[in-house]
């Protein structure tokens, strides 16, 4: 089904992707500079960043007021992304299957760390305010899918101006994580636009209750040696039982499915760090007001360990697509620069 035109999330993907253009047409960025200016000296001293990482393999580096990134996300973000011929015909054709069945697709790449806190990751770089994006080949590859009838819903404009939220940073600064905050963030934003479907009326809903909380941790890019712990907010989702308040579960039979990687786990279950209740299912059962079918695998690239159990369920589970209105395929955005991970899928049975 088509994006409605009124629906406002959707005037402002359109809205951002018209500016965008104009942005990577004109070079136009804040403080008086140039995208043609910023983007050399910003790649080159990540990928010098990223090859001195390379020969300590494990170690971190440390950025600018204790922030902290890894060599392998500096290094995606420090190349120009090549047409990933892989990638984008994965996901039309999962757009096609998906549409034979009447279900509908929504794209979310999540943005990097190094693309949504740049200034952080040097003092050697120069970054003006506002921030800018550092990222022009993702924006012309999510217009591309747009003009092929995907919907792309790009996080990355919203995480910028909301990078440093009242309850935190959208990333964990001593892990490559996305923050609890973060999750929030993706969630709302993913809320509004499918509360704006013609089906959403026709769903039950109930009223979740939320608290935010803080909890310390270790990140798993903190100086093995430091004491210091991060301190991380979070948004606990819970629902009443009978057996008390409990953490919303993931709903097989609902008809929207969320297919992700790791960042669809962490805080929901332990993967990353253990924590549980707060992550990107519970946020989005809050928002909705009713839980999602989960489909994910950690470690996962590209969604595509995740698309093969989605496939199985499809086989195994008689009616399956016909109770489901909507698929969010939810993955790290530098996943479409990996070919390895693009595998076709076969996600309606044939005949």
């Amino acid at each position: 089904m088509p994006g409605r035109p009124g629906h406002p999330a959707l005037r402002r993907t359109t809205a951002i992707a018209g500016i965008s253009a104009a942005l990577i047409s004109l070079g136009a960025c804040g403080g008086g500079h140039t995208l043609d200016e910023l983007l050399p000296p910003f790649r080159a001293e990540l990928a010098r960043l990223a090859e001195g990482s390379a020969q300590q393999p494990g170690a971190s580096i440390e950025g600018v007021d204790g922030w902290r990134f890894h060599g392998e996300e500096l290094a995606a973000a420090s190349a120009p992304l090549d047409a990933p011929e892989t990638a984008t015909r994965t996901i039309l054709d999962v757009k096609r299957q998906l549409d034979a069945v009447g279900v509908e697709l929504l794209l979310v790449p999540i943005p990097s760390k190094p693309i949504v806190f740049p200034e952080k990751i040097s003092a050697e770089l120069e970054v003006p305010i506002p921030v800018p994006r550092f990222d022009p080949e993702l924006q012309a590859l999510y217009e591309t899918l747009r003009q092929a009838g995907v919907d792309v819903l790009d996080l990355t404009e919203e995480f910028i101006r909301e990078r440093f939220h009242p309850e935190g940073p959208l990333f964990c600064r001593t892990d490559r994580q996305w923050s609890g905050t973060g999750c929030t963030v993706a969630a709302a934003e993913i809320g509004a636009w499918v509360r704006e479907r013609e089906w959403f009326d026709e769903l039950s809903t109930e009223a979740f209750g939320a608290a935010w909380y803080s909890t310390a941790f270790n990140g798993n890019l903190a100086d093995p040696a430091g004491t210091e712990r991060e301190e991380l907010r979070l948004r606990g989702i819970v629902r009443d039982t009978a057996e008390g308040r409990v953490a919303p579960e993931p709903d097989l039979a609902s008809p929207i499915v969320l297919l992700g990687d790791e960042r669809s786990l962490v805080f929901h279950t332990d993967t990353g760090i253990d924590i549980r209740g707060a992550g990107l299912p519970e946020q989005l059962a809050f928002e909705l007001g009713t839980p999602v079918d989960l489909v994910a695998e950690p470690g996962d690239t590209g969604s595509s360990r995740g698309r093969e159990r989605l496939a199985r369920r499809a086989r195994t589970e008689g009616g399956f697509w016909a109770a489901k209105r909507l698929v969010i395929w939810c993955f790290a955005s530098a996943a479409l620069a990996d070919d390895q991970g693009w595998v076709p899928t076969r996600l309606v049975p044939e005949g």
